[in-house]
């Protein structure tokens, strides 16, 4: 599969060429546009309790879309549904963590499952489940607003809001607290923070959608108003 992502970093979309016989699982609504040669097929992926899971736990759709090549070579377009920037991450024997709503598409041969993320996840933005992505092959990860990457080394720390977190190597720690005092918590207009300790590869996106909630539900009329 060939792929190339275009109108970055604003209003990205993925554009996949696959070979005859060849497929993509992607997340339900993603589709912009296809070949007249793929078929799409929707399934649970990983039967119903998988995708119970994944929906209720993680964030993402029920039902999941395979897009497949029927014998000759095709060509797909998928956007996420906020205006961003879209990643592809090679799996080569170490799963990427995925925050809620990020996933957007993935080769077949990888596994998409809901991991615990601990107590210390409890008071996150990014709630008590993550995405894991397992196995060999292309997984592509969306945001809102740019995404920044950072390389961590063994034992680097580095300070995160949660609100901006993407993705993350499962080798990456992590752990959520406060970004300082009582005062600064509620003050600050920081929150909560994510520390993440190295070796891995973290993925940031430049905007938060709670940033944005929160400027903009002030500014809608009320009815009657």
């Amino acid at each position: 599969m060939e792929y190339e992502v275009l109108y970055r970093p604003s209003y990205s979309v993925a554009r996949l060429k696959l070979a005859a016989g060849e497929a993509v699982a992607a997340e339900s609504g993603a589709m912009v546009s296809m070949s007249g040669g793929i078929q799409l097929e929707t399934s649970t992926r990983g039967g119903i309790f998988g995708a119970l899971k994944r929906s209720v736990l993680g964030g993402e759709s029920f039902f999941m879309n395979t897009f497949t090549a029927q014998g000759t070579p095709g060509e797909l377009l998928l956007a996420p549904s906020l205006p961003g920037d879209i990643v592809c991450h090679v799996l080569q024997g170490r799963s990427l963590m995925i925050q809620s709503g990020s996933y957007l598409a993935s080769h077949p041969g990888v596994d998409i499952d809901t991991k615990w993320g601990g107590a210390k996840t409890f008071f996150s933005r990014e709630g008590l489940f993550l995405l894991k992505a397992s196995g060999a092959g292309y997984v592509f990860v969306s945001s809102y607003g740019a995404v920044h990457q950072v390389s961590l080394a063994a034992g680097e720390r580095y300070i995160v809001d949660t609100g901006h977190m993407v993705a993350f190597d499962e080798t990456v720690q992590y752990s959520v607290r406060s970004v300082g005092g009582l005062k600064s918590t509620f003050f600050s207009g920081e929150g909560l923070v994510c520390e993440l300790t190295g070796p891995g590869t973290i993925y940031l996106q430049t905007r938060s959608e709670d940033a944005f909630l929160s400027w903009l539900l002030p500014r809608i009329p009320k009815s009657g108003s």
